[in-house]
Formats: C-alpha cells, structure tokens, sequence
C-alpha cells in the first residue's frame, strides 16, 4: 500500500513538474500550441479553380475561423497574429469515379484541392507554403451536380479544415 502510495506520488510529482515547464501547451482537442502564441490571423481562402463555385472560398474561409475559435484559445485578429493562415482554392473538379459495363458513369467523384500557407512568427521552423491539401464525395450519376453539390462541398470542407487544423496547430 505504502509502495502504491509512494508510486503515485512521485508520478504526480513528474507531471506537475512537467506541466510547470509550459514547453509546450496540450489541450483535449489535441492542439500542441506554446504558451507564447496567443493570436492568429486567418485569411480569406482565394477562388482560383477553372470550374466556379461562388461560395465555396466564403465557406471555407468561415469553416477554418469556426474550427479555430472553438477548438484554441487563440484570439482572432485581421493582421500581424502569431500565427497565419492563407490559401487559395486551387481545383474544383468532377470526375466520374465508377463505370458500369454499358460504360457509363454510376458514381461520380467531386474534388477539392486547397494550397495552403502557414506562418509561425514565434517558431518559424514550423512553417509552411504552398502545402496541397484535397478531399472528395462521391455522388450517384442519376443526381446532378446542381442536386448535391451543397451538401458534398459540406462534407469537403469538413474534411479540408480538419487537415489544415492538423496540419497547423495539432502537428499531425
């Protein structure tokens, strides 16, 4: 009992000892932020695809804002953070996915490609540029585009801002 006892002492002793570093600052939603990063300046997502979609940049950009002020403790500020965020929306693509024997499409593929830059004023080793991310729903080929198109840009952008989220502050 006392072993037990002594065991979980000096375990609780090691944490509290390296939690008094505050090298670096862990949170449940799995973020690696240092203590030092308090602000971050998330830009507007550039429509740059051939194809047109003309809420996808506002969406995005919007998505990415979301998930950073729910998931940090990082203030959101227009210019000069600790940390930037900027990209541009590079493909919009529609592609068909599954063919049938008659060789017609069954299932077709929507897909998103974003080029990402990030910015770490306080520990520049952790940037990036130009950094491609993409994500993709498939759709029945009896639905037209025009039918799901909100719906799978949901589920694309979904999947986009949980990469550039891991990608930036989560380091995964």
């Amino acid at each position: 009992m006392r072993k037990a006892l002594a065991m979980l002492a000096v375990a609780f002793g090691c944490i509290l000892a390296f939690a008094g570093c505050n090298i670096i600052t862990y949170s449940f939603s799995g973020t690696s932020i240092q203590p030092d990063v308090r602000t971050i300046t998330l830009n507007e997502f550039e429509y740059k695809a051939l194809k047109v979609n003309p809420t996808l940049s506002n969406s995005l950009s919007e998505a990415v804002r979301t998930r950073f002020r729910q998931m940090t403790r990082l203030e959101q500020v227009d210019m000069d953070g600790d940390l930037e965020i900027s990209g541009e929306i590079t493909g919009y693509d529609v592609r068909a996915q599954a063919v049938t024997a008659n060789e017609v499409a069954a299932q077709n593929r929507l897909t998103v490609t974003v080029k990402v830059n990030f910015s770490n004023r306080k520990y520049p080793e952790d940037n990036f540029e130009n950094k491609n991310f993409s994500a993709y729903a498939d759709y029945d080929s009896t639905n037209s585009l025009d039918a799901v198109e909100q719906s799978l840009c949901t589920e694309i952008i979904d999947k986009l801002v949980e990469d550039i989220f891991n990608a930036t502050v989560a380091q995964w």
